[in-house]
């Protein structure tokens, strides 16, 4: 699996739901679900504090509170001291990074985004609740993506802000963990409350438990009101923030109202070390020169197949690879690093001049 570069500070990661009945807990709900949902969160925050993080930040949608018919911007850094709020009788208390809020709102500005800033913004239920599964004790730096109100940023600029994000963090060498909230599917207030779109949302599972968290972004405003997925918006900054890579726990729970959907990634990406199709290594170039011109040039070709001794010797080879080119051998040719594609072209072009 090809992870993001190396040179990430994002250690690592999760999505979370945020369902205000996981606090209410009305006779609606079922019990053994919410524990499950929660225990899945506990473990997932343990891992992360286990990595040591220098900074946690969270995505999230705001429940048209706050950022709704006064102003509604895409995305919104809380550059305050404090971040607090109240919910179901629990008060939500926790420290803001204010010099690292504003630091990344210059940066986002100088890398072509123009986020607003908070400093007094309140923290409800969808921040709230996933920070408090997680047992998130340090400081947090909360960042609000509009997801009710359209018109909503798109999911492909959501991804990109997400990685403006990773940029900057690691840019300053701050060990960050990011975490989304929301999701998935649900309709609050709509008359599809009942009917979340349960194969949508396990269909999409399906690719981002593979790693493929980019899959979010082929999804446009419709597509996501429609599946009664709006709040992926935030899943789609974390991935941006992520990079490529598989989660370590997945799980998705049901319910009548609402999916409930829980990825956690802790263990550093696996990054494969040679694609099938590699850049030219210097030490190759005179060898691809000479395989090209088999490849694309009939004159190379009658030159080789008249004295392939002397056709090699126009280059500066090495014995290995003069006896490759030699002999055409693909798999040592490819074994050195060649490019598949030219040693391909080359040695069906020289044997079908040969025939001829």
């Amino acid at each position: 699996m090809r992870g993001r570069a190396v040179n990430s500070s994002v250690i690592g990661g999760a999505m979370l739901p945020h369902a205000p009945q996981f606090f209410t807990m009305p006779e609606t709900e079922d019990r053994d679900t919410v524990e499950r949902v929660s225990a899945v969160a506990a473990e997932i925050g343990a891992k992360l504090k286990a990595l040591t993080p220098d900074l946690w930040i969270i995505f999230s949608n705001d429940h048209a509170e706050q950022f709704f018919h006064q102003s509604a911007p895409p995305f919104t850094i809380h550059v305050g001291d404090v971040a607090e709020g109240m919910f179901a009788g629990r008060n939500f208390h926790w420290d803001v990074p204010s010099e690292i809020g504003f630091e990344l709102v210059r940066q986002l500005y100088r890398q072509g985004f123009d986020p607003a800033f908070t400093s007094v913004a309140k923290i409800d239920y969808a921040m709230g609740i996933p920070l408090t599964h997680l047992g998130a004790a340090d400081s947090v730096l909360p960042i609000y993506i509009n997801a009710y109100l359209p018109p909503q940023p798109t999911m492909e600029r959501c991804y990109a802000f997400g990685q403006a994000v990773a940029r900057i963090v690691s840019a300053m060498g701050l060990r960050t963990v990011v975490v989304a909230s929301g999701g998935m599917s649900h309709f609050p207030g709509t008359e599809r409350y009942s009917h979340p779109e349960l194969a949508w949302d396990e269909a999409l599972l399906q690719q981002l438990s593979a790693g493929r968290l980019k899959s979010l972004i082929g999804w446009d405003e419709a597509a996501l009101d429609d599946a009664g997925n709006v709040e992926l918006r935030c899943w789609a900054a974390a991935a941006g923030a992520l990079g490529e890579r598989k989660p370590d726990i997945a799980a998705l729970e049901p319910s009548w109202h609402h999916n409930y959907a829980s990825l956690g990634f802790f263990v550093p990406p696996v990054v494969v070390s040679a694609p099938h199709y590699p850049s030219i290594k210097p030490e190759l170039v005179e060898l691809t020169t000479a395989l090209h011109g088999l490849a694309h040039d009939e004159a190379r070709r009658r030159e080789y197949l008249a004295d392939a001794a002397g056709f090699a010797g126009r280059f500066r080879l090495t014995p290995l690879q003069r006896a490759a080119l030699l002999g055409l051998d693909t798999r040592a040719l490819v074994g050195m690093g060649v490019h598949p594609l030219v040693a391909f072209l080359a040695n069906m072009q020289v044997e079908r001049q040969r025939r001829s």
